[in-house]
């Protein structure tokens, strides 16, 4: 059987790979002014950007929406 692709761009990507590849597209800086998200401007790393958006469903909605945004646009 062949399976089929997902129509959900989202479909078996990490919140990890989304964040990580923002971050070596735009940069820390770059993210902190595109996603009004302190955990992006505050002394932002991976690790403590990740227990952020896990636990703040708003937050990690935004980051989602705007990585589907950056896909879209052929950005990453």
């Amino acid at each position: 059987m062949d399976a089929k692709p997902h129509k959900d761009p989202l479909h078996g990507v990490t919140l990890e790979q989304i964040v990580v590849r923002l971050v070596d597209y735009y940069g820390w800086g770059e993210l902190g002014e595109q996603i009004e998200i302190n955990c992006f401007n505050s002394n932002p790393s991976v690790k403590s950007s990740l227990k952020f958006l896990r636990r703040t469903p708003w937050a990690r909605s935004k980051v989602e929406k705007f990585y589907l945004a950056a896909i879209k646009n052929d950005l990453l």
